[in-house]
């Protein structure tokens, strides 16, 4: 590994930990459009997630409360740090992104078109792949974005 590696690798960390103890976005919003709640059961990681969507559809504010792991918490402040000002269309594509991270898989058709800011803080969660355990810390918000996102979900989702 090269002195950059290691050198990117120690930002990746540093952000994590920053948004972990200092989470952005941490409140619920009373007048919330959508909410949904994400546990995992395995370590006890639970969130509740507000949006606000705008009349032109795009997510006007996001934010969260809840308890979790260093990973589960900076994955949902940078979630909601990126979601401001996209629409549901752009949000779910940002999620199968950042799956395709966390799983090591290919990314999916369209990441051209993503915002590249957002894409290059979902890099600081990447390595997250190499322990299957921590994937769950780190999508737990993903898959609760995606059931606030969706009028049909039961508003409460699981990490099995």
């Amino acid at each position: 590994m090269s002195e950059s590696d290691d050198d990117l690798r120690a930002l990746y960390q540093d952000l994590i930990l920053d948004h972990s103890k200092k989470p952005h976005n941490f409140h619920a919003i009373a007048q919330a459009d959508c909410e949904a709640v994400g546990h995992n059961p395995l370590c006890g990681d639970k969130l509740v997630l507000y949006l606000t969507v705008s009349d032109d559809s795009t997510i006007a504010e996001a934010s969260f409360q809840g308890d979790g792991c260093a990973i589960s918490v900076a994955s949902a402040s940078l979630m909601t740090d990126m979601l401001r000002g996209k629409t549901a269309t752009q949000a779910r594509a940002l999620w199968a992104y950042f799956q395709s991270l966390t799983m090591g898989t290919a990314p999916p058709d369209g990441v051209a078109d993503l915002d590249p800011d957002a894409v290059d803080r979902l890099q600081a969660l990447a390595g997250v792949g190499r322990y299957p355990m921590r994937v769950k810390c780190a999508t737990l918000a993903w898959r609760t974005l995606e059931a606030a996102l969706d009028p049909a979900s039961a508003k409460k989702v699981g990490t099995e």
